[in-house]
């Protein structure tokens, strides 16, 4: 078969309607036969992380790819995104008109993997565990609004919530929420290691090589119970060091599928080919990558300087230059396709100008070139970020009014840094927890926010983000979501940049590729199989 891409739509939620996951685990491949996937994620144990698929812990797109396998919850998005339906939940609704009290009955006869069942009081220990062990990841900041979790009987679990949450069936769809055995999972200590056990579709077993886990296997858990269909009956995801040592695994056949986090070569290549047995597959993508500012750093605590450089940054040149047609510029931390997004940066700032940026320094008295360094992970979102803050220094300093350097650093020690305010500003890429506003929001700009900046703004914690969150209907939160984005453009406390495509090289024979990520980027491996394509 000759290579070729498929495109799938790119609006949220567009084919929910006509392909939402229907239950049972009572399919595979039928030969045995694992489906080996590549990724560039790694996966470490360090003193500084010491419990990286902990539910209280783990707050990283890789490691949820993986917790999302083993871990169940209650909620789960469907195929084709929308909104969340049962998993691990026979039924969930807000019971009250003010969206402050959810209520989910369990499927019955739900097991974890090794036989035990799953009752309303794991399910209610899960969610406290996480609250009291409250890691310094700010991953327990999702499950904010519960204020307290009742039980009635073994199968139903009663969340009352100290604020209205719209948002909150989301997330009950992410791994905080994924359910634990009390058996495995102290109530008050991270589970340490790559120990990971639930009652989701799989097992998984980590293959491992000093402090790295080289290979997670995945084999169907037999006591599943939910609304997913298991397409396999094992599947392999396996490490690589970059995207050339994952691209030539999948040209030798040693694996089948490459996902995150391919190089824009590659997929250029991969679109333009017209022979071979792989197929470069595009489906719609909600990645972000964005600036953040320690906003009590003496080289960017005038807001001047953080104004001047979003009035200079070019992003279209950045895109064109990097990411070619891969990526698109982004005027707000909300990107394009989420109800809710506003161009506020552009608004704000219009066409870069330096002319508008020697103004601005200019008028705040701030002495020009402004010095400083702009941080990078070298090894967490693709070998393309080297160059493109290689273009973003380029653009600052051919500007004359700044003095820029670059400096990158593996992602382990990147991230704690990043955690201590050790970076002025820095580069980070955002992968939602969940397809709304909120999750672009949230995250950076609420109270415990997952970058530990000091930027506080009491208007947004106190009134918009609560008002947004009241509104079930996403339209109508659209005032309060837009007013964030011009606050945040005004204030500069993270400057966007860009929000990218999603991409999945496959071989021939697997079929389900369509549907390994969703928007957020959520890996979906029971809907690999194997199968003839074309």
């Amino acid at each position: 078969m000759n290579r070729k891409t498929l495109v799938l739509p790119a609006v949220v939620g567009l084919l929910a309607p006509v392909l939402a996951a229907c239950g049972g685990s009572d399919s595979g491949s039928g030969d045995g036969d694992a489906i080996a996937v590549g990724t560039t994620d790694g996966f470490n144990v360090s003193k500084e992380i010491t419990a990286p698929f902990d539910p209280a812990y783990a707050y990283d797109v890789g490691a949820w790819n993986i917790m999302r396998q083993t871990s169940q919850t209650l909620m789960v998005l469907p195929r084709g995104d929308g909104e969340p339906v049962p998993e691990a939940a026979q039924q969930c609704g807000f019971t009250d008109t003010g969206n402050e009290r959810y209520a989910c009955t369990l499927r019955d006869g739900l097991k974890f993997a090794n036989g035990d069942p799953v009752t309303a009081e794991d399910v209610k220990y899960s969610i406290e565990r996480v609250r009291k062990i409250n890691a310094d990841t700010e991953v327990a900041s999702i499950l904010s609004t519960v204020d307290t979790v009742e039980t009635k009987g073994d199968r139903e679990v009663i969340f009352h919530l100290n604020t209205a949450d719209a948002t909150f069936p989301f997330k009950l769809s992410t791994p905080v929420a994924g359910i634990v055995n009390p058996n495995d999972y102290e109530k008050d200590k991270l589970r340490d290691g790559f120990e990971l056990t639930g009652s989701g579709p799989y097992t998984m077993k980590a293959e491992v090589k000093g402090d790295a886990m080289t290979k997670a296997v995945f084999t169907k858990n037999p006591n599943y119970k939910g609304s997913l269909k298991v397409n396999n009956d094992k599947v392999e995801l396996v490490s690589f060091a970059d995207a050339d040592a994952m691209g030539d695994a999948i040209d030798k056949g040693d694996i089948d599928v490459m996902t995150r986090a391919m190089t824009p070569e590659q997929i250029q290549n991969l679109s333009k080919a017209t022979d071979g047995d792989v197929d470069l597959v595009e489906v719609a993508g909600l990645e972000i990558r964005y600036l953040a500012f320690n906003t009590d750093a003496a080289t960017v605590k005038d807001k001047a300087v953080r104004a001047a450089m979003a009035q200079l940054i070019n992003r279209s040149e950045l895109v064109s230059a990097v990411y070619g047609s891969q990526a698109e510029p982004l005027y707000s931390m909300v990107p394009a396709g989420i109800t809710g997004h506003s161009n506020s940066f552009f608004n704000k700032y219009g066409d870069p100008s330096v002319a508008k940026a020697k103004a601005t320094l200019e008028d705040a008295d701030i002495t020009t070139p402004v010095k400083l360094t702009l941080d990078y992970t070298t090894d967490h979102y693709g070998a393309a970020t080297k160059p493109e803050f290689e273009h973003l220094q380029k653009q600052l300093n051919d500007s004359g009014l700044f003095e820029v350097d670059i400096k990158g650093t593996p992602w382990e020690k990147f991230h704690k840094a990043e955690r201590n305010r050790e970076y002025d500003v820095f580069g980070m890429g955002w992968f939602p927890d969940f397809p709304d506003a909120d999750s672009f929001i949230a995250p950076f700009l609420d109270k415990g926010n997952t970058l530990n900046i000091p930027y506080s703004n009491s208007e947004i914690i106190n009134n918009l983000i609560p008002a947004s969150r009241g509104e079930a209907d996403r339209l109508s939160a659209a005032d309060s979501l837009t007013e964030i984005q011009d606050i945040t453009a005004k204030d500069v406390p993270l400057i966007p940049l860009w929000q990218g495509k999603q991409y999945v090289a496959t071989r021939d024979d697997v079929t389900g590729t369509a549907y390994l990520l969703n928007s957020s980027s959520s890996l979906q491996l029971w809907e690999l199989g194997r199968g003839v394509s074309g």
